[in-house]
């Protein structure tokens, strides 16, 4: 991968309704409950970018196939869960933010924005850890574009 660009965002509190998928692959769990309520509530149309936030929960365990993947799609004040889906109020937070394509380069270049923040003047922040997801849900894995942003504090 070339130079890392990180960019210094602060996300905006947002209200969101949240996925949770667990298994060998839970992001595909959490992805279709989020795709079929945001279906079903006219949110977006089937085979557009969904604008979607994602993170481990629970992060794997050695020796389990198995772990937890929380995904989160921003939401109006009138929208109401169903299911096992829950709204959560998230309080947003400054971030270090860093794009790139294609999901096989997710471990990679996680590592390398955490080894910017210890290089740089920023300390960790104890805010949520997300991955955002800028592609339809049936693009190519190779074709993924993520934006991942590192909590941080000044």
């Amino acid at each position: 991968m070339s130079e890392l660009k990180v960019d210094i965002v602060t996300l905006k509190p947002m209200r969101v309704i949240s996925a949770l998928g667990f298994g060998a692959e839970p992001e595909g769990i959490g992805s279709q409950k989020i795709s079929e309520f945001g279906i079903k509530k006219g949110l977006f149309k089937e085979g557009e970018p969904q604008g979607t936030f994602g993170f481990n929960n629970p992060d794997p365990s050695p020796g389990s196939p198995n772990y937890g993947y929380e995904i989160w799609l921003p939401i109006g004040p009138k929208v109401e869960p169903e299911g096992d889906l829950r709204i959560i109020d998230f309080r947003g937070g400054l971030y270090a933010v860093t794009n790139f394509t294609g999901l096989a380069n997710i471990g990679q270049v996680w590592g390398e924005l955490v080894k910017w923040r210890e290089a740089s003047k920023y300390r960790h922040g104890n805010h949520q850890w997300l991955e955002e997801l800028l592609v339809s849900p049936d693009t190519p894995l190779d074709e993924y574009e993520f934006n991942l942003y590192l909590p941080i504090s000044e």
